[in-house]
């Protein structure tokens, strides 16, 4: 790929006041540095403004987010209870909340726990601009077709991502709370810390969402020839058997409950391989 970028500052305008570009030069290492720390610095005053915001507003932010998935009224309880009725499997998904309360037993980890989720809060929020930034770094070094190929890509990776997340908080963290907070051993009392919760949210939702960008990474391996189609088709059972793993662990020990998991997995692997089968039409078609 060309790592050259053209230097705007470089730039000379007619007597219409339009931009007449010099003859293109290769930008230098230390001009590329630039302009990625520029870039970086645009990105993190994004996560800054929405992790302010977030702060502002952090008893709405941890009682409804964060602990949301500790207490009765959150959402998935009723649509997943609704959903069994519907399904007319009794109350296979009815879950109760634990209702429980976080301990915080540090000095001064409130405030240090609030300042640093209401950031991680804030890149969720701020995805969008901050991919688009690192986009606007690395776009100027693809050929015109492969720029061409990936207009859309900033939006298609946010809408997975915020898919991702949504899939993590509203399904997996359910589950995944009820099930931890549920298993008892030696008539222990289940009394979690709020660092111990915030972690735990934090592995329901944001790898979820790094999962869900599986489409969008499977079309670059395929756009240069490094995975096929055939090959995932041909290794499809593994991955089935996988995805049923990784369901089994995500949820309690219920079949219902399981399935409910791995059908999402399941869609986006067979998503991917249909990116797969697109993008390898272009590589075979870059070959001629």
């Amino acid at each position: 790929m060309p790592l050259d970028q053209q230097d705007v500052d470089t730039w000379k305008y007619d007597a219409d006041g339009k931009p007449v570009p010099e003859q293109d030069k290769e930008m230098s290492f230390i001009d590329h540095l630039e302009e990625l720390r520029w870039h970086v610095m645009r990105a993190l005053i994004a996560i800054c403004v929405g992790g302010i915001g977030l702060f502002i507003f952090r008893d709405w932010y941890f009682t409804n987010v964060l602990f949301g998935p500790l207490h009765d009224n959150f959402p998935s309880y009723r649509v997943l209870c609704g959903l069994s009725d519907w399904l007319g499997t009794g109350a296979a998904l009815c879950m109760t909340a634990p209702n429980v309360t976080p301990q915080a037993i540090e000095f001064g980890e409130m405030f240090i726990t609030a300042v640093k989720m209401a950031f991680v809060g804030g890149f969720v929020v701020a995805f969008p601009y901050v991919f688009y930034e690192i986009w606007s770094f690395v776009r100027p070094g693809l050929y015109p077709a492969e720029q061409r190929a990936t207009r859309w890509v900033i939006v298609i990776c946010s809408i997975l991502f915020f898919i991702g997340v949504a899939f993590g908080f509203f399904i997996v963290a359910p589950f995944g709370t009820n099930f931890l907070m549920g298993f008892e051993v030696g008539g222990a009392v289940n009394q979690p810390q709020m660092a111990s919760v915030i972690s735990y949210m934090i592995m329901f939702t944001l790898p979820a969402a790094l999962i869900f960008e599986l489409p969008v990474l499977i079309y670059f391996l395929a756009k240069f020839g490094l995975v096929t189609a055939e090959a995932m088709r041909q290794y499809r059972r593994h991955s089935i058997i996988g995805i049923l793993i990784l369901a089994a662990l995500l949820t309690p020990p219920d079949v219902v409950t399981q399935i409910l998991i791995a059908v999402p997995l399941y869609t986006l692997y067979e998503i991917s391989i249909f990116v797969a089968k697109r993008a390898q039409k272009q590589y075979e078609a870059s070959l001629m």
